[in-house]
């Protein structure tokens, strides 16, 4: 089967589990079930071969294991994935947040700038509709009130936001006053509802993270604890989860509300010093007055970016809650509390206080690649591996998340570096790393919410790599990349060049070189040349014309006599005779 085959019955598998899963009230997208159907395949009690084909039956129970899964009522390890799924859809970078927010807002008012931009106003009521659409626009853009209030189009004749200001007292001027309420909700929250939903699930992590320490001790055997542990490790992954999407969004948010306050204060001196230039002088001119309105205008705009950040992160933030019902349902506190008994719960703080004091020694410096506290000064911004938990821990103890401490030491090992929960946990570790590595994406393979907790997408992908004398043999093959490009070249990268006097003939070369030869024996009779061949000096003289005249035709004329004729005895006499009488006169008198 080739590669295209296999991701042509993937595909298909895929769909037919979406179908039954719509049969059965679960709306399910197909970027979930194509992950599902990966970390069924992956896992190691499902019993799939990644290096042959498909059959039948495997197809049917690959179909069934996922519809399992994927129809579970409560399964913390689904709404971790859910959760994934949704951060990665919601979430991107701030410039891109940033981007799309101005594009939104030119989609809704494209409209009325096209009305103004394809107005031809000629008579008064046209400039005066035009003047009105103007209005609109600016307050639609600056979100300082509705077209449709008298007052808000009455203070945009003049400018709104100075207007606002102008009516406050001098040394009382606030900007929260003058925000929408948009902009007063998003100053008012801030960071204060992540930092909230930060606060109780940091709490959820701590206690099944000390609930799981306590069940996976060394010390204790299988027999004795009648906790469903696996049950629990999804709902530690699945807060663990929150928490780490929760510190993103909360590092966002504490930017957008310091840039705030900083332009708040920017845009409350401006004003002032914009009121103070136009209190002073009855016409300002406008070579001073323009610019401080523009610079005005860009920072409430910028401003206004940051509100509608704030709001998006806020949603965000809201939209994630409901990915952790399962867990909540599942445990709650006083079951909890009932599992830890005495057991102390400690926060990732206390955890790294307590191991701080643990450092690797110089000696092991030498045989390993350590990143010491005292050798570097941006040694929490290391890219560690396992998302900084400890890799140990979770070879260890069967998948507990422990979080690391660099101040212990930072292994560096194939340009990667790893922090551990404890000395001895680095130490075991760096005595083998490569086998430790291996075990951990095993582990993962058991809880497929991991491969992006820990950040093992790249490390899973390449494991299982196609062979190369049969590739696309693989029960998952690797995907196919695919994307248009357009390559254009010169139709001639290098210059044409025909050398005229080139000669594939050796007989023909032969005979220039017998002519070329011969020329040292010939003298030259003449000077003719073939550039004067039949070329001679020669001259013609005409003459200019001479004046004359000649005439063929002469005006001549002729004249016949105009007859004339009288007749008398017509009337007055019944019987008179008639007499005729010619009166024409020679043509000579």
């Amino acid at each position: 089967m080739s590669r295209a085959q296999a991701e042509r019955v993937i595909k298909t598998i895929i769909s037919e589990i979406v179908e039954e899963c719509v049969k059965m009230g679960h709306s399910l997208s197909e970027t979930l079930v194509a992950f599902m159907v990966k970390a069924v395949v992956l896992h190691p009690t499902n019993g799939f071969n990644v290096d042959r084909t498909l059959s039948i039956q495997d197809v049917q129970r690959l179909k069934q294991l996922c519809l399992d899964k994927l129809t579970m009522e409560y399964s913390p390890g689904l709404d971790t994935i859910k959760m994934q799924l949704y951060f990665d859809m919601n979430y991107t970078s701030r410039s891109e947040f940033l981007g799309e927010i101005h594009r939104v807002l030119e989609s809704k008012l494209s409209k009325v700038s096209r009305e103004i931009t394809d107005s031809r106003a000629k008579s008064g009521d046209d400039f005066q509709t035009l003047y009105h659409q103007i209005i609109t626009y600016i307050l639609l853009r600056s979100a300082m009130g509705s077209p449709t209030d008298f007052s808000c189009v009455q203070d945009t004749n003049g400018i709104r936001l100075f207007s606002e200001a102008a009516k406050q007292e001098e040394e009382h001027l606030s900007i929260h006053k003058l925000m929408p309420a948009v902009f007063k909700e998003a100053f008012q929250v801030q960071d204060k509802s992540i930092t909230n939903e930060m606060s109780i699930t940091r709490s959820l992590v701590w206690r099944y993270t000390a609930v799981l320490e306590k069940l996976t001790h060394p010390d204790i055997q299988p027999g004795q604890v009648n906790a469903p542990i696996t049950l629990l490790k999804q709902a530690l992954y699945n807060v663990r989860q929150h928490e780490d999407f929760l510190k993103i969004l909360l590092t966002d948010a504490r930017i957008c509300s310091k840039l705030m306050e900083n332009k708040q204060a920017e845009l409350s001196s401006l004003l002032k010093r914009l009121r103070e230039t136009v209190q002073a002088n009855t016409a300002s001119p406008g070579s001073i007055v323009l610019p401080l309105f523009k610079d005005v205008s860009k920072l409430w705009f910028e401003l206004q970016d940051e509100a509608e950040l704030l709001n998006i992160l806020n949603n965000i933030t809201v939209s994630l809650k409901p990915f952790l019902v399962s867990q909540a349902k599942m445990f709650s506190e006083a079951y909890l509390d009932t599992l830890l008994e005495a057991e102390e719960v400690k926060t990732d703080i206390q955890r790294m206080a307590a191991s701080s004091g643990e450092q690797i020694e110089l000696t092991l410096l030498r045989t390993q690649t350590w990143i010491m506290p005292h050798t570097t000064d941006s040694l929490n911004e290391l890219p560690l591996q396992y998302n900084g938990f400890c890799g140990y821990m979770i070879v260890n103890r069967d998948g507990l998340l422990l979080p690391g401490n660099p101040f212990i030491g930072v292994l560096k090992h194939k340009e990667r570096f790893y922090a551990f929960s404890s000395k001895e946990a680095a130490l075991t570790f760096a005595s083998c790393p490569d086998d430790f590595v291996t075990e951990v994406a095993e582990k993962s393979k058991c809880f497929p919410e991991l491969f992006q907790l820990l950040k093992l997408h790249q490390q899973l992908s390449c494991e299982h790599p196609s062979s190369e004398t049969e590739p696309g043999q693989g029960l998952w093959p690797m995907p196919i990349t695919k994307q248009e490009i357009g390559i254009q070249t010169d139709t001639h990268p290098i210059d044409t060049y025909i050398d005229k006097s080139y000669e594939w003939n050796e007989w023909e070369l032969r005979r220039k070189a017998i002519k070329l030869a011969n020329l040292r024996n010939t003298v030259t009779h003449s000077v003719q040349t073939n550039m004067s061949h039949m070329r001679r000096d020669h001259a013609s003289q005409t003459w200019l014309p001479k004046d004359a005249a000649c005439q063929n035709k002469r005006d001549n004329g002729s004249n016949i006599p105009k007859p004339q004729t009288y007749l008398a005895g017509l009337r007055g006499q019944r019987n008179a005779h008639m007499l005729k009488t010619n009166l024409t006169r020679p043509v000579d008198e």
